[in-house]
């Protein structure tokens, strides 16, 4: 085989392969990213996680690769998740660098940083964000 050949081939191949990896026939199972949270909960250290009273409500966050979610616990069923918070997107690939979250008079403040791949220093996205229910987020300058 030639090597413009060798190298249309392995071309295509990569493609393939990219292209299955993103095939919607792995669709995110219901309930996936409630399990991921109930882990990230338990392995989450004491400051990736709140658990108290915000704008009169018991409130349970935590913080995970980045993204910081509340809990919703109904009478009738499981507790669920909600993502309540991510940065902006990047338009590269990115990594949480680092995450952490702390309570203060009237809210919670979150420090989320994702930096970028192959390049130094943080951060790409990400800020210091308030809140004062756990639901809506305020970046701080």
């Amino acid at each position: 085989m030639s090597p413009p050949c060798r190298a249309r081939v392995t071309a295509l191949a990569t493609a393939a392969m990219l292209l299955a990896a993103c095939s919607p026939d792995e669709a995110d199972p219901v309930g996936k990213v409630e399990a991921e949270v109930e882990q990230a909960l338990r392995n989450a250290a004491p400051q990736e996680v709140f658990t108290g009273v915000l704008a009169g409500q018991a409130v349970r966050l935590v913080v995970r690769d980045c993204e910081v979610f509340r809990s919703q616990s109904t009478p009738a069923g499981p507790t669920t998740w909600e993502r309540v918070l991510a940065p902006e997107p990047y338009p590269f690939f990115t990594r949480c660098e680092r995450q952490s979250m702390s309570a203060e008079a009237g809210g919670v403040t979150a420090r989320l940083g994702r930096m970028a791949l192959g390049a130094g220093g943080c951060c790409a996205s990400g800020g210091t964000y308030h809140s004062g229910d756990g639901r809506h987020w305020v970046k701080m300058p």
